[in-house]
C-alpha cells in the first residue's frame, strides 16, 4: 500500500539521503541530527538558531535592525534586508562578491560612511513627511478661518475649495504639485473641529486682555434666530497695549425666556466661570428695551447692583431713530400711501417683474422701487427718494394695474409736494444716523452730529419762514418745474421741524450744553477748572496744556491713544479720560453681529452653532494659528481622501 512506504520514509534510517548528506558535510552535525530526527515526533520541526549582529559584519557592509536578540541585517549600498539566518560570514561576503563586486576590498570606514549617510538620509526623509503634515495642517487651519470669516459652509472646502485648487494647481505648477493638495485635510468635521479651535483661541485671548485691563465697556442686544433661538450678542470695549480694541465677547443662546433677569445670569455665569471681575466694568450700553433698563429687573439695573460705579447709557442711534419718528397726521398720511404704492409693486414678484419691463420701456435710470421696512433704519429716505424720483412711472404702471385709489395721488399737486418734502427731510435724517454708525465712534462724535443736527433744523426753520426751499433740493426742484408755490405748507413744514426739535431735545437733553468732560477732547483749550476735576487733577491738566510738546503729540494722535500715551507720568489723568472714551455711544456692533449672524445661519443651516464663526468673524484679534495647533496637542496625519 502507498501509505505504509509513506510512512516509512517518514522516518529515514541510516540509508535516507538526508542523513547521508548531512554526514558528508559534517560528522557531529549528522549525530545530532540523527539523534533529533529519531527522537522527534513527525508535527515537530526543528527549533531555528538566534544569530547575533558582530560589529566586523561591517566590514562587508551590512548593518543591524529590528530586535536585538533576533536581528536582521540590512545592506548599505542596495538597502536589500537578509533575514537573520544570514548572519554568517560566508552570506554576507557573498553578497558583497555578488552583488557590489566594485566594493570588494574596500574597508570597515567606507561602509561606515555609507551608513551614516544613510541615517541621515532616514532621518531627513522623516522631517520631511512630518514637515509636509505640519504644513498640511496649517493650510488646513488657515483654510478654516477663511471659512469663518466669510461666514461660509463648512462642506464647501471640500465641496469646491480644494478641487478648485487641485485643478488650477494641476494646470499652472503640474501633477507633483497638485498631489501635495490633496493632502490637506478639509472635511466638514475638520474645519468645523479647526474653527472650533480658532474661536477658543480667539476667546481666550479676549478673556485675557479683558482681566488685565484697569476697566472695559459693554454694549448688548438680542435677536432672534431662524431657527427660533433667542441668541445674545455681548461686545466689549477695552484697552490693550497703546490703543483701545473692542470685539466680540460671547454669542450664546437664552434657554427659555429673554427677561433681564436671564440675560444677567448667563453674562454673570461667563464672567465668573472666565474669572472676569464686574468691578472693571465702566459703562453698558443698551438699546433702551425693558429687559434691558428696566429699572428693578433690567440687565443694567442688575449690573449697577453688583458694581454701583458702572453706568448704562441708551443707544444714541436708537434714540435718533425714536425721536425722528413722529410725524403729524397729514405727513403720516402721505408716507402710509407711498408705503402702500411700493408694497403693491414690490411685495409680488409678478407686479415686479412687470413694474421693472414698464421702466426700461420709458427709459428710466432705475428700474426698482425700493421695499420700505420699519426695523431698517436707513429705509424711509431710500425708499421715499426712489419712488419721487420714478413717481411717472408708478403713477403710469398703477393706471395700467386699475388702481385708480393709488394712482390718483399721482395727480395731486399738494400730496406730491408733501411726498418731495419728506424726500428731503429723511434723507437728512439718514445721512445723520448713518454718520453716527460705525467703530470706535466716542461720545464726543455723537454729540457733534446731534448737536448739529439741532442746529441745522433752526437754519431750516428760518428758511422756511423766509420761503426759502432751496435747502430741500427735491421739495424745490418741484416747486420750480411744476411753478407751483409751497405757501399753504409753510406752517405744516415749519410745525413738523419744530417738532423735530422738540423730540431730539428730550432724548439727547445734555447734548447741546459744552460737557464737563470737553477737556478729554481737547486740554489745550481749557480756561478754567471743570467741575468734574479737583484741585490737584487741574493742576496736572495745566501742565499738560503748557506743555509744547504734547500739544504737537495730541494733534498726530487719536484722542484715546494720546491719553494712553501720557500714562506714565499723568496716570490720575489718563484713567479719568478712559472713563469718559471707553464706554459705547451705540449699539452698532451688535447690530452688525445680528446681520452677520443672519448671513452665516440661513435656513439651509438652522442647525449650526454660529457661534464660533461669529466669534471668528467679529473680534478684531488676529489669531496665531501656529499657537493654536499646538494647543491642541493633535497629532500631525495627511488626509486619506
Amino acid at each position: 500500500m502507498p501509505s505504509s512506504k509513506s510512512s516509512d520514509s517518514s522516518v529515514p534510517g541510516v540509508d535516507s539521503p538526508l542523513l547521508t548528506l548531512l554526514h558528508s558535510e559534517s560528522p557531529q552535525l549528522s549525530h545530532t541530527a540523527h539523534g533529533k530526527l529519531l527522537d522527534s515526533t513527525p508535527d515537530r520541526e526543528p527549533k531555528a538558531k538566534k544569530r547575533r549582529y558582530l560589529d566586523e559584519y561591517l566590514s562587508f557592509g551590512f548593518i543591524p535592525i529590528g530586535a536585538v536578540s533576533h536581528p536582521e541585517v540590512r545592506c548599505v549600498v542596495c538597502e536589500q534586508v537578509l533575514s537573520n539566518s544570514s548572519l554568517a560570514p560566508a552570506k554576507l561576503k557573498r553578497h558583497l562578491e555578488t552583488k557590489h563586486p566594485d566594493l570588494k576590498g574596500k574597508k570597515a570606514d567606507f561602509f561606515k560612511m555609507k551608513k551614516d549617510s544613510s541615517v541621515q538620509s532616514a532621518n531627513a526623509v522623516v522631517r520631511y513627511v512630518k514637515d509636509d503634515n505640519e504644513k498640511n495642517t496649517e493650510a488646513s487651519f488657515r483654510l478654516a478661518y477663511n471659512i469663518a470669516q466669510a461666514g461660509k459652509p463648512h462642506t464647501i472646502a471640500e465641496t469646491l475649495i480644494k478641487p478648485s485648487i487641485i485643478e488650477v494647481v494641476s494646470c499652472v505648477l503640474g501633477i507633483d504639485a497638485a498631489k501635495k493638495i490633496e493632502a490637506v485635510q478639509c472635511s466638514n468635521n475638520i474645519i468645523s473641529d479647526r474653527i472650533q479651535k480658532i474661536s477658543d483661541h480667539i476667546e481666550d485671548e479676549s478673556v485675557r486682555r479683558l482681566r488685565e485691563s484697569d476697566f472695559f465697556a459693554l454694549q448688548m442686544d438680542e435677536s432672534t434666530d431662524v431657527a427660533g433661538l433667542s441668541i445674545l450678542l455681548v461686545f466689549a470695549r477695552y484697552r490693550h497695549t497703546n490703543t483701545i480694541h473692542e470685539g466680540l465677547l460671547l454669542c450664546k443662546s437664552l434657554e427659555l425666556h429673554t427677561t433681564g433677569e436671564e440675560i444677567f445670569e448667563l453674562i454673570d455665569k461667563y464672567f465668573k466661570c472666565h474669572n472676569i471681575p464686574w468691578e472693571k466694568c465702566a459703562d453698558v450700553c443698551t438699546d433702551g428695551a425693558a429687559a434691558m433698563v428696566g429699572k428693578m429687573k433690567g440687565v443694567t439695573s442688575r449690573i449697577i447692583e453688583v458694581n454701583p460705579n458702572c453706568t448704562r447709557s441708551h443707544c444714541i442711534l436708537h434714540r435718533h431713530a425714536l425721536a425722528t419718528k413722529k410725524l403729524s397726521p397729514d405727513f403720516k398720511s402721505v408716507l402710509d400711501v407711498a408705503v402702500q404704492c411700493v408694497n403693491f409693486i414690490k411685495a409680488r414678484p409678478l407686479q415686479t417683474r412687470l413694474f421693472q419691463n414698464f421702466c426700461q420701456e420709458m427709459g428710466s435710470d432705475h428700474h426698482n422701487l425700493l421695499l420700505h421696512t420699519e426695523i431698517r433704519w436707513l429705509s424711509r429716505g431710500k425708499v421715499l427718494d426712489r419712488l419721487f424720483e420714478l413717481r411717472e412711472e408708478v403713477k403710469l404702471f398703477l393706471e395700467e394695474q386699475k388702481k385708480p385709489k393709488l394712482s390718483e395721488w399721482f395727480h395731486d399737486e399738494d400730496w406730491l409736494l408733501k411726498l418731495a418734502y419728506l424726500t428731503d427731510m429723511f434723507t437728512k435724517l439718514n445721512e445723520t444716523n448713518l454718520s453716527l454708525q460705525g467703530k470706535n465712534i466716542t461720545i464726543f462724535q455723537a454729540r457733534d452730529k446731534i448737536k448739529a443736527l439741532i442746529k441745522k433744523l433752526d437754519f431750516w426753520i428760518q428758511c422756511v419762514e423766509e420761503d426759502d426751499f432751496s435747502c430741500f433740493p427735491r421739495l424745490n426742484q418741484f416747486l420750480v418745474e411744476n411753478e407751483v408755490t409751497a405757501t399753504l405748507h409753510q406752517d405744516k413744514i415749519k410745525e413738523h421741524l419744530k417738532s423735530l426739535k422738540s423730540e431730539l431735545t428730550k432724548y439727547f437733553p445734555n447734548f447741546t450744553e459744552d460737557s464737563e468732560d470737553a477737556w478729554i477732547r481737547d486740554p489745550f483749550t481749557v480756561e478754567k477748572k471743570p467741575k468734574s476735576l479737583r484741585a490737584i487733577d487741574y493742576e496736572l491738566l495745566l501742565e499738560i496744556k503748557c506743555s509744547s510738546d504734547l500739544q504737537t503729540r495730541f494733534n498726530s494722535m487719536k484722542i484715546a491713544d494720546f491719553w494712553i500715551s501720557i500714562e506714565e507720568e499723568y496716570g490720575t489723568m489718563t484713567k479719568k479720560a478712559m472713563r469718559v472714551l471707553l464706554p459705547f455711544s451705540t449699539t452698532y456692533l451688535c447690530e452688525t453681529g445680528f446681520s452677520a449672524y443672519t448671513r452665516t445661519k440661513d435656513v439651509f443651516r438652522n442647525k449650526l452653532n454660529a457661534a464660533p464663526d461669529i466669534r471668528i468673524q467679529l473680534s478684531d484679534i488676529t489669531p496665531d494659528l501656529t499657537a493654536v495647533m499646538k494647543g491642541s496637542m493633535q497629532k500631525y496625519h495627511s488626509s486619506h481622501h
